[in-house]
């Protein structure tokens, strides 16, 4: 399957060759303020099958621990994607083109979720981290 994706502004697009997987929603506060959202909306990829297309001297990256990190664009702030050890791990799903064809599997974190965020019953939750899927 084949995906585009960009920032707010266009400055910034990316192609990914490839099945995207483990989509979840991150409701901790650091993911609250990193996608300036009730919480992250996320899914991995294989980072053979991801390249940028343009705009990359316009990525700003932000490594929140010695491993991983966001990278954004530094013109409208987009979020774009997540690093883990210097490459792409995973991309965020608002900025997709078109539909990916995969549904958040698990909301992690809901323990420490906003106050005014009311999710949904039967929703797969976590109060902390979950085990990877599969």
């Amino acid at each position: 399957m084949k995906l585009t994706g960009e920032c707010f502004c266009g400055g910034i697009r990316y192609e990914i060759n490839g099945t995207l997987r483990d989509a979840r929603s991150c409701h901790c506060s650091r993911c609250r303020k990193a996608f300036s959202a009730q919480a992250s909306a996320y899914a991995l990829v294989d980072p053979d099958q991801f390249h940028w297309l343009q705009g990359k001297e316009l990525l700003s990256t932000y490594l929140s621990q010695a491993d991983y990190g966001f990278q954004f664009c530094s013109r409208c702030g987009s979020t774009l994607c997540g690093l883990h050890l210097g490459k792409v791990h995973g991309i965020t799903l608002g900025c997709l083109n078109e539909d990916p064809n995969i549904e958040i599997g698990r909301h992690i974190f809901v323990g420490s979720k906003a106050s005014w965020e009311v999710i949904p019953p039967g929703v797969n939750q976590h109060d902390g981290h979950a085990p990877e899927a599969l």
